[in-house]
């Protein structure tokens, strides 16, 4: 499976939003990313997650088929907390095609159990995507060598 990280800039000549592919690397450990384990596996081989000493926010967008097409970067914050903005997300989701997201942060203290902001911007993004038809299918929480998703924790469907 071929993993791509993407960023977005202003293309100053026309004066709009371009994808702009960052890097790509293949992945071999599955086809298919269909559980939060394989995820977790993925993003921390890949960008060292679970060691990073800010908090950051990746966005991955999916197909239809449940293909993650891009990685993006959408936030880096401080050792406790990074804004996150809905517009951020699904501008890039759009640009994309995405028909679901998944949100992967790091919590640098290594406890993965969500604070009340997690669940206020998880709920919030769940809220967007469903006015413009793309699924948060989930969201992740990265500690130290562990994790919780909050879709299979069975969170997500309660907000």
């Amino acid at each position: 499976m071929r993993l791509t990280s993407y960023n977005v800039k202003i293309n100053r000549k026309t004066k709009r939003s371009e994808l702009i592919r960052e890097k790509a690397v293949n992945y071999s450990a599955c086809k298919k990313m269909h559980s939060p384990e394989l995820i977790v596996e993925a993003l921390n081989s890949l960008l060292d997650l679970q060691d990073m000493a800010e908090e950051y926010m990746y966005l991955l967008t999916l197909n239809t088929k449940g293909d993650i097409t891009g990685i993006f970067e959408i936030s880096h914050g401080t050792a406790s907390k990074c804004l996150v903005s809905p517009r951020e997300i699904f501008s890039r989701a759009l640009m994309i095609g995405a028909t679901g997201i998944i949100l992967v942060h790091n919590h640098p203290s290594g406890y993965p159990e969500p604070s009340r902001e997690d669940l206020s911007i998880t709920k919030g993004i769940k809220q967007a995507g469903e006015l413009i038809g793309i699924e948060l299918l989930d969201h992740i929480i990265i500690g130290e060598n562990n994790f919780i998703s909050l879709r299979k924790e069975e969170i997500l469907t309660n907000l």
